[in-house]
């Protein structure tokens, strides 16, 4: 079965950091764009960053450039997301998704996605 899954999430304080993971299974990430949105309670998904099958980094949102960065592990076939300097405005459901050979930030170009995991930041 084609599925991706994250995890990673947890409860960091203001100016912490945290490193999620998207682990894929039925399939190889390496020739896909892996985006990675985020949903805040009350708020629409929006895309923060998307690194392409070329591993080049896309950023999607303004707020967290110099902040996250995305890189690939092909040998677990995964892609991570470091987060650091997380603010509260940070919080959200972070998804990861996968569409083949580039990057998106409309939601409907991505073909899998993964369940969400939870980033709270707080004090």
């Amino acid at each position: 079965q084609v599925q991706l899954v994250e995890s990673g999430g947890g409860l960091v304080q203001p100016g912490g950091s945290l490193r999620l993971s998207c682990a894929a299974s039925g399939f190889t990430l390496d020739d896909y764009g892996i985006g990675w949105f985020r949903q805040a309670p009350g708020k629409e998904r929006e895309g923060v960053l998307c690194i392409n099958s070329d591993d080049r980094t896309i950023s999607l949102l303004d707020s967290v450039k110099g902040r996250f960065t995305a890189s690939r592990d092909k040998g677990k076939n995964t892609v991570s997301l470091q987060m650091n300097n997380l603010n509260p405005e940070d919080t959200a459901i972070y998804y990861c998704a996968a569409m083949l050979y580039s990057c998106s930030d409309y939601a409907q170009s991505y073909n899998v996605w993964g369940q969400g995991t939870q980033v709270t930041v707080s004090s």
